[in-house]
């Protein structure tokens, strides 16, 4: 493995890092209503747990209120029951076959946990970003290790690695603020 082999190995898995962390801010509430919100919920299928958006589809009605439509008549019970008996908060009414999962305003305090969540969120995120690093700067060590590198090598792609590091660990940042800004919006 050469250092260019290991600058591209980082960059690929610290895009990878940002796409799951961009995959969890979608779960956070903010005030809107939000799809992907009830992508945790799994509901009993036939005696198996399955996601929700394997047994129905979900959509947004309006800025405030997701719609839950089942794929089959006998589940809308099922659905609606999984959906209040989860930690999310939320209050499903049926109407016939469509489930209309209303959106509750955040109370102040609510909206505060929420960042908190966010910047935890964004925290764990970094860290990944820094063992990402830490483990592509051994592995250039390494190489000087065993010869294959020179030392002026090793300083310039550490510089390089720092850099690539300082760049996703910005687009957190901004992604947290993004998203908190969501979440406080009224």
């Amino acid at each position: 493995m050469t250092i260019a082999d290991i600058k591209k190995n980082l960059q690929a898995k610290m895009d990878q890092s940002i796409a799951a962390f961009k995959n969890n801010l979608t779960k956070i509430r903010t005030g809107r209503a939000n799809p992907a919100l009830l992508d945790t919920i799994h509901v009993e299928y036939y005696g198996s747990h399955v996601p929700l958006s394997q047994v129905a589809n979900v959509s947004l009605l309006d800025s405030r209120t997701i719609s839950v439509q089942p794929w089959e008549k006998n589940m809308a019970a099922k659905i609606e029951k999984a959906i209040r008996e989860s930690d999310l908060g939320l209050n499903p009414a049926s109407m016939g076959d469509l489930i209309r999962v209303p959106m509750p305003p955040m109370s102040e305090e609510r909206r505060k946990e929420m960042t908190k969540l966010v910047r935890h969120e964004g925290e764990s995120a970094k860290i990944a970003i820094r063992n990402l690093r830490r483990d592509a700067n051994e592995a250039v060590k390494k190489l000087v290790k065993d010869k294959e590198a020179s030392e002026d090598d090793q300083k310039r792609a550490e510089a390089d690695i720092q850099k690539l590091t300082d760049k996703h660990i910005a687009e957190i940042d901004a992604l947290v603020a993004e998203k908190e800004k969501d979440v406080m919006a009224v």
